[in-house]
């Protein structure tokens, strides 16, 4: 990348070097074209005897340079400016298919080790019940982190194939009326469940009714509640109530938080904070985006706060009505 932009920059600059020399040489040219054609004049006509008529010709023979000078500096700024636009664009369709190339290679890294590590759990649990006698309250354990890791599976695939969906414009949302309350409830259910100790939900509005689709709302609750569950271990807050004909829900967990630069760019397409070779959190780069794109879909806004002294603060908002 660094090459090519030093190789990019030199070739620029040569060209427009070119275009200034040869912008030069155009200039010199006609001021000695306009040089001849005032002595072929001078050798025709006495100045001295028909004054009038000389600085008559003297001028068209100025005008004449004028024009010539206006038509190579138009046509020299015209063309520097295609060069420029073109460059730029060139340039700037590079950085993004750089980009993209990265962002991909990231996703499939992440991906292939958010498919392995499931498959792998379950693998192992299966095993596990298959060659040794446990007792009951142990299969029904192991039995237990089956179905988890498969859910896992089963959400990783459904993000994939939404977004998918999604930017294909082969996904219809259907549209009904809903309680934010009632829904956000049953999606942290299980989570109250499998993290007794680390989830709290507060609903501080009796009813919050929305026009949303079930299925795009609950993939976007899912993937924040998920993503703070992910990078804090400490507890988890969700708050639900109705402000100024607005539903709100803040997701609010207590991990390192995420810097300001940051902040823009974790809801685009497959990006994720650090390098995909060094990460050890899971993910593939497509709930946030998804997230954002789901919230947007419903006329709502979505922002990030940050969370006192540590952490981060999610808060999406839905029009009710």
């Amino acid at each position: 990348m660094r090459l090519f932009t030093t190789l990019y920059l030199t070739l620029f600059a040569y060209v427009v070097a070119a275009l200034l020399f040869w912008g030069f040489s155009l200039y010199r040219q006609s001021e000695i074209i306009y040089h001849q054609e005032l002595l072929h004049l001078r050798s025709q006509v006495d100045s001295s005897r028909y004054t009038a008529l000389f600085n008559s010709d003297k001028k068209t023979l100025q005008e004449k340079r004028d024009r010539r000078l206006h038509q190579y500096t138009g046509e020299g700024i015209t063309f520097l400016l295609v060069i420029c636009i073109g460059a730029g664009v060139v340039y700037s369709s590079y950085r993004r298919g750089a980009r993209l190339s990265l962002q991909q290679n990231n996703f499939m890294l992440s991906v292939t080790h958010e498919l392995k590590s499931p498959i792998a759990a379950i693998k192992l649990n299966l095993q596990t019940l298959e060659k040794r006698r446990l007792e009951e309250a142990q299969q029904k354990q192991m039995v237990q982190n089956c179905i988890q890791e498969s859910d896992r599976l089963n959400d990783l695939c459904n993000n994939i194939l939404l977004t998918s969906q999604m930017e294909g414009n082969q996904y219809r949302p259907v549209f009904e009326k809903i309680n934010f309350n009632e829904l956000i409830a049953h999606i942290i259910a299980p989570y109250q469940q499998r993290y007794p100790d680390r989830i709290f939900l507060n609903l501080h509005a009796a009813h919050a009714w929305i026009q949303a689709d079930k299925l795009m709302l609950q993939m976007a609750i899912y993937n924040l509640v998920t993503n703070a569950l992910k990078y804090s271990t400490a507890r988890v807050e969700l708050h639900c109530f109705v402000k100024k004909q607005y539903a709100y829900l803040r997701v609010i967990d207590s991990g390192l938080g995420i810097p300001d630069a940051e902040k823009p760019k974790v809801f685009r397409k497959f990006y994720r904070i650090g390098n995909e070779n060094v990460r050890t959190s899971k993910g593939t780069g497509l709930g946030l985006y998804l997230t954002a794109k789901v919230i947007k879909e419903h006329k709502g806004t979505i922002t990030i706060k940050d969370n006192q002294p540590t952490g981060a603060i999610f808060e999406i908002a839905i029009p009710v009505v």
